[in-house]
């Protein structure tokens, strides 16, 4: 079984009065909570579910490359200050 971990993004929404989070590699999965944690908790589901069903639809199944990229520029960084 493969394992995908991709980036998520949680936010606060003044019109829904709650916390969103987003899987910007994964066009529509979204999920909503009353906090942080319970966005991330209904996130991860929804991430399962829109793997599982772009799995049985014979759909592109995205490979994760922002936490890759974040990673990257965090290396970076950290170069830059080493030689500051």
């Amino acid at each position: 079984m493969t394992v995908y971990k991709y980036a998520i993004e949680i936010f606060y929404s003044d019109a829904d009065e709650g916390y969103i989070a987003l899987v910007p590699e994964l066009p529509g999965c979204s999920a909503f909570g009353e906090t942080e944690e319970a966005a991330l908790y209904e996130v991860k589901i929804a991430i399962n579910l829109w793997l599982e069903t772009a799995k049985n639809e014979g759909r592109h199944i995205p490979r994760p490359e922002c936490k890759e990229i974040l990673q990257d520029m965090i290396a970076k960084k950290g170069e830059e200050r080493a030689f500051s």
